[in-house]
């Protein structure tokens, strides 16, 4: 399974060499990874912390922290070809969570670019949403744990802990060329 994030977090992983390790957004994200089996502890504090991720790799759209979290276009097609090919590095990847419509839209730019789906459809961010595309892994969408968003209530630890349950499950089956493209929100 992929967690697709925006970019690494100035006060977190670029200082602590691991994403989503020593800002707000980790603190919240790690403890529901944990309670999902996918973290072998709640709390991230650095990369030498003995966390463990199990089936599970997290990477971003971006490589740097854009000014404000908000990135240019340019910025987004200037560290395309990365996220195409640490998503080819992964050849048995079931299920992608997209966290942010950054990094939703991030996502169907990679499929569009590699050619994997000729169109964007109906592919449209909303939290809980799901995609199913023939012989591509299933798409998950959820609200970024930023803090704006926790803070708020925009995105509760329940909410998000349905997402990535929900991954898990998806995650045991295998891609199969019969299913039909279909929505789930």
């Amino acid at each position: 399974m992929l967690a697709l994030g925006l970019a690494p977090g100035a006060h977190g992983s670029n200082r602590t060499g691991r994403p989503f390790t020593g800002d707000g957004s980790g603190n919240f994200l790690y403890p529901v990874l944990h309670a999902a089996g996918f973290a072998s502890q709640p709390l991230a504090a650095s990369r030498d912390d003995g966390m463990r991720l199990d089936d599970l790799r997290i990477t971003s759209v971006l490589r740097c922290a854009p000014p404000a979290n908000k990135p240019l276009p340019a910025e987004l097609q200037n560290c395309a070809t990365f996220v195409d090919e640490e998503i080819a590095l992964l050849p048995d990847l079931r299920v992608v969570v997209c966290l942010g419509k950054i990094a939703f839209d991030g996502y169907v730019a990679h499929l569009l670019r590699t050619k994997k789906i000729v169109r964007r459809g109906e592919l449209v961010f909303a939290h809980g949403a799901e995609y199913s595309l023939d012989r591509q892994p299933h798409i998950l969408a959820a609200y970024h744990p930023s803090l704006q968003n926790t803070n708020t209530g925009l995105l509760t630890r329940a909410m998000l802990q349905a997402v990535f349950e929900r991954a898990r499950a998806l995650a045991a089956h295998p891609l199969s060329a019969s299913r039909e493209g279909r929505h789930r929100s």
